[in-house]
């Protein structure tokens, strides 16, 4: 908690002499009752290159310090591998401190905000200047230093929050200001001076410190403050200036709470033809009961378009405006529309007192409250369609804004709702933005260089700045002379550097500096991440640590904007943080590069074989059985929850097929894509399915195994018919096929039956149900039960495509039986859609329509999506048979709304038609 120092048994204070006997001093002491390995000694005080006689100097000092503590409570002990100190934990001050800090913790809010107030400034007062400060510098040392600092600040921030709710904001300014100081980046802490100021009267001097925080943030990150340092601010300017002293900064209730939206964003650019749009689904002119849907990927500033709409459409909702973040996919939990209610019933002026316990009541109240008033809105960050049911207001004169980074389309067939897709800032809007920084008469002679200048800046300010500035210091240069500067990703970075003290690297640098050695690790080790993405779970895998640590990390660089969290516990980065954690790898041995992709890949072959597991119960994965999950690891305990993860790690598999084969791992290459194949079926991804499989299959003909060629070749051959490819699927699932005939087996099985959904997308029905069966026989005979349900639900629709519907009924009920256990398995589902057909074609009407419920049921529950629009269809092809015009549309419309989500264009065309066709009768 400073410099190490040792306390006697009389109370004097000794610092052990030199930095290596303090730092043998300082670890075991750290880790008090455990033994430290002779190896993390070495690590501490040499570094990387310890001496020939490391283990005999080490061994001195220990002999040193035992003298040094003798009459202490403290004992130095010998114990393989290493060596241990046991003795009380109040010896230690950084156990102390986080004793104190822990016992701060289980106080309660607000009646434990004294006791837990008293405790931080005891676990405070431990400190006497920066951690570990006479210990050798190396790179262990300041890891070590960096977890202790970080203590110290989450136990500043406690400690302050909890003066701030005392009413004692003011004691905390003097600690505040000496933090801000030291680490002006970390907004937590600038946020709580600001309050701390303002609690203690000083108007000025609060706002003085924000304006010196989002300086600090525009200098060296090139970004805007957070939403907790803006939420600060905010506070303090919307708080009475009468009572600038006073604890609460929120007005309560009444018509000025009903005033909810946050703060325009600074510096806004552009989306006017997005802002009329909103003008006129919502503004002065809207429709009854108006509600839309601003949808679009993370970052494209959805938020912010839609807040800077609402303030200028202010005066057209007289009686308030109302603002809610559900948290869909930001951080901690989502916001329960109980909550959210009690928030706007208490906005429109109803006592908190008198709001009832329960949501349908709640709801209830809402509705009433709302039905006779001009009220606008906002719903930002929705996750799903489910969670805003509650939340839309009754009245006509009344418009809604969702915005998500889902297209909600369940919003759009049940309540009528318009959809905007919300993309990439447009060109003009970049163009606008360097129209300002340059001259407008350079910028407009070369608009496609302006472009691809903005596109290679990523959009970002900082950026787009330093890219100016290049060009502004050199007039004769056309702006097109930097674009190949840029456009070389070896070059970017040096590119967007002034040559003085501003530069994107020279920004991230500055940003490094506040971080721990782990998130330093973490950021170029992420270089070999493929994804757009990166969770706690595969970040621990890169660290080889626990994904508690390598959350830590994770949040650690969102703090300082070098990660954006997007979806709830998910970080994605910019083009330009990527190139500069790729520097920062490039600069470490190649042998760091492949072993991190490697425990990376070997990541996503277990979680990917454990959700594959889920949807194809006894698949095999060809190679080493994989490892247990981790307690800690994903939660794929469904099928749902598989392909959820499937959805959102997707892209990095694809990528680390590729990478794998890049390093010439080719058997981990093919299996993660093998595995991967029933994932993107569930999940309907059509193309990527067959780009993954396409790299799997050259890797697996890279290995020289005839099985993994053959298994491949039949998987491919499986997406290529379900793309429309018939005669490119046929000719793989015949070498799958022929190379397997003389072995059999499941894989032969395998290739067979997609060799005979392969002939029947030729419409060679009759040669389909042959070789279906065929494969049906061969898994009887040899009791393969691997590809059995699959083998038995494609012969089943086979027949079903013959005009067999008595076989194809046989079929598809052999094959649910041998998946009794696994109802929502993607083969029970699919037999169960051609038993649901089968009963159909057989004019069993009453058991067909029993079967088609049940199957759509367990369809939306497993989140198979395309085959819950599939499902969709043939249900209401039934209706329409059994003269039910009016359900039918409703399925069609729910089936055309999940093949959007597919992409399925042709599908949605289709459906689309057949609703149009349906309109006169549905008008008689």
């Amino acid at each position: 908690m400073g410099a190490v120092e040792l306390r006697t048994a009389d109370g004097r204070t000794l610092t052990p002499p030199g930095a290596k006997r303090c730092g043998v001093l300082a670890l075991l002491a750290l880790d008090l009752g455990r033994t430290v390995p002779v190896e993390r000694f070495f690590e501490l005080l040499w570094g990387d290159e310890p001496p020939a006689q490391a283990r005999a100097a080490l061994q001195g000092h220990i002999a040193a310090l035992r003298k040094l503590i003798a009459g202490s409570p403290l004992t130095l002990l010998t114990r393989t591998p290493g060596y241990r100190l046991d003795g009380p934990a109040d010896s230690v001050d950084a156990l102390l401190f986080e004793h104190l800090c822990a016992r701060a913790a289980g106080e309660e809010a607000p009646d434990g905000d004294e006791r837990a107030a008293g405790l931080l400034r005891q676990a405070l007062d431990l400190w006497h200047g920066a951690a570990l400060a006479n210990l050798p510098d190396t790179t262990l040392r300041h890891a070590l230093a960096d977890r202790l600092d970080e203590g110290r600040a989450r136990a500043l921030e406690s400690w302050a929050e909890r003066l701030l709710r005392l009413g004692r904001g003011a004691d905390a300014i003097p600690d505040l200001d000496r933090a801000v100081e030291a680490d002006g980046l970390r907004e937590p802490l600038c946020a709580l001076l600001v309050r701390c100021l303002h609690q203690a009267g000083r108007l000025s001097d609060a706002l003085a410190a924000y304006r010196r925080a989002r300086r600090r943030l525009t200098a060296e990150l090139g970004v805007s403050p957070g939403r907790t340092l803006q939420s600060a601010v905010d506070d303090v300017l919307a708080a009475d200036p009468r009572e600038p002293g006073r604890g609460r900064v929120r007005p309560d209730s009444g018509p000025s709470a009903a005033r909810q939206l946050p703060r325009r964003a600074a510096g806004f650019v552009g989306r006017a033809a997005e802002r009329r749009w909103l003008d006129a689904e919502c503004g002065a002119g809207r429709r009854s009961g108006s509600l839309a849907v601003v949808a679009g990927p993370a970052g494209a500033g959805k938020t912010a378009t839609v807040v800077q709409w609402a303030h200028a459409a202010a005066d057209a909702f007289p009686d308030g405006r109302l603002f809610a973040d559900l948290n869909g996919f930001g951080p901690g939990h989502r916001a329960q529309p109980a909550d959210v209610l009690g928030r706007f019933l208490g906005a429109l002026g109803a006592q908190e007192s008198e709001l009832p316990e329960d949501l349908p009541a709640r709801a209830a109240l809402y509705r009433s409250l709302t039905g006779r008033r001009r009220l606008l809105v906002v719903l930002d960050n929705v996750r799903d369609a489910e969670e805003v049911a509650d939340l839309l207001p009754a009245g006509p004169d009344c418009a809604t804004v969702i915005t998500s980074r889902s297209s909600l389309e369940d919003l759009v067939v049940t309540e009528g709702a318009a959809l905007l897709r919300l993309g990439a800032l447009p060109a003009d809007d970049a163009f606008s933005l360097l129209e300002h920084l340059l001259t407008p008469t350079r910028v407009r002679a070369e608009p496609a260089a302006v472009a691809q200048v903005a596109e290679l800046c990523d959009r970002l300010p900082l950026a787009l700045r330093i890219a100016a500035a290049r060009l502004a210091a050199q007039p004769g240069w056309g702006i097109a002379d930097l674009v190949p500067e840029l456009a070389d990703e070896r070059t970017r970075l040096q590119a967007l550097d002034t040559q003085g003290t501003i530069s994107v690297r020279t920004a991230l640098g500055l940003t490094m500096r506040h971080l721990s050695f782990t998130a330093q690790n973490l950021l170029a080790l992420l270089a070999v991440h493929p994804g757009p993405e990166v969770d706690a779970h595969a970040a621990a895998a890169l660290l080889g640590t626990d994904p508690a640590e390598a959350r830590r990390a994770l949040s650690s660089l969102a703090a300082h904007h070098l990660l954006a969290e997007g979806t709830p516990g998910r970080y994605g980065r910019h083009d330009l943080i990527r190139l500069y954690g790729a520097e920062l790898l490039a600069e470490r041995p190649d042998s760091e590069r492949t072993a991190a992709t490697r425990a990376l890949v070997d990541h996503y072959l277990t979680v990917a074989a454990h959700g594959a597991a889920l949807l194809q119960p006894g698949i095999d994965c060809f190679g080493p059985p994989p490892a247990l999950p981790s307690p800690s690891g994903p939660r794929l305990s469904t099928v749902r929850s598989a392909l959820d993860w499937f959805r959102a790690e997707e892209p990095t598999i694809r990528g680390l097929v590729t990478s794998a084969a890049d390093l010439g791992d080719h058997d981990r290459a093919w299996r993660l894509a093998y595995l991967a194949n029933c994932l993107y079926y569930g999940t309907g991804r059509r193309t990527d399915r067959v780009s993954c499989l396409r790299a799997g299959l050259r890797s697996a003909l890279l290995t020289g195994d005839p099985t993994a060629v053959a298994l491949m070749e039949a998987s491919a051959a499986r997406a290529l018919s379900g793309t429309g490819r018939a005669e490119e699927a046929h000719r793989l699932a015949a070498r799958a096929v022929a190379r397997t005939a003389d072995t059999g087996g499941n894989v032969h099985v395998h290739a067979l039956t997609v060799l005979a959904v392969a002939t029947a997308a030729r419409g060679e029905f009759g040669e389909a149900v042959r070789l279906g069966e065929q494969a049906v026989a061969l898994t009887e005979e040899h009791g393969l039960t691997e590809h059995a349900p699959f083998t038995l639900s494609n012969t089943a629709a086979l027949h079903g495509f013959a005009g067999d519907a008595g076989q194809a009924l046989r079929r598809a009920r052999q094959a649910r039986a041998l998946l009794a256990d696994h109802p929502e398995a993607t083969f029970q589902l699919s037999a169960m859609v051609n038993e649901a057909h089968a009963l159909q074609l057989l004019d069993r009407p009453a058991e067909a329509a029993r079967a088609w419920q049940h199957t759509l049921e367990l369809c939306r529950a497993a989140g198979t999506v395309h085959l819950h629009a599939v499902a969709e269809r043939h249900f209401a092809d039934f209706l329409l048979d059994s003269g039910r015009p009016a359900e039918a549309a409703r399925h069609l419309r729910t089936a055309a709304g999940l093949s959007a989500g597919l992409g399925d264009t042709t599908v949605v065309r289709q459906l689309e038609e057949r609703l149009a066709a349906l309109r006169p009768a549905l008008r008689q």
